[in-house]
């Protein structure tokens, strides 16, 4: 185990630390990804992942090397999935809240007695 850690920690050594935070980035956006392709997205949870992303991402701009402009294309996806996702809730919920539950008539028409 020992041994695997040392070999493990040898590999981030040598790897530029902008290929490292990239793919730590590009983790946080499947997790934003993983939370807003929910049936019912969870739009908390995948708002925090954006804003990490968008942490990581605006805050190291100009540092991010190679990565940088596919981790900016991944932050513009995460925050427009974030938006459309967002709105597509809103107007289920606002469905339910205008639907007429079957003990209530609609309107125009006279209740059942």
């Amino acid at each position: 185990m020992a041994h695997d850690m040392a070999a493990a920690r040898e590999q981030l050594l040598e790897a530029d630390v902008s290929t490292v935070i990239a793919n730590h980035a590009l983790g946080i956006y499947e997790l934003a990804a993983i939370h807003l392709t929910q049936e019912t997205p969870r739009l908390d949870e995948a708002r925090l992942a954006v804003d990490a992303l968008a942490s990581l991402v605006e805050g190291l701009e100009g540092r991010l090397g190679q990565g940088e402009d596919t981790l900016k294309d991944a932050l513009h996806q995460a925050r427009l999935a974030f938006v459309q996702r967002t709105a597509q809730k809103q107007a289920a919920d606002k469905a339910e809240v205008d639907e007429p539950t079957p003990d209530e008539p609609e309107p125009g028409e006279l209740p059942n007695d």
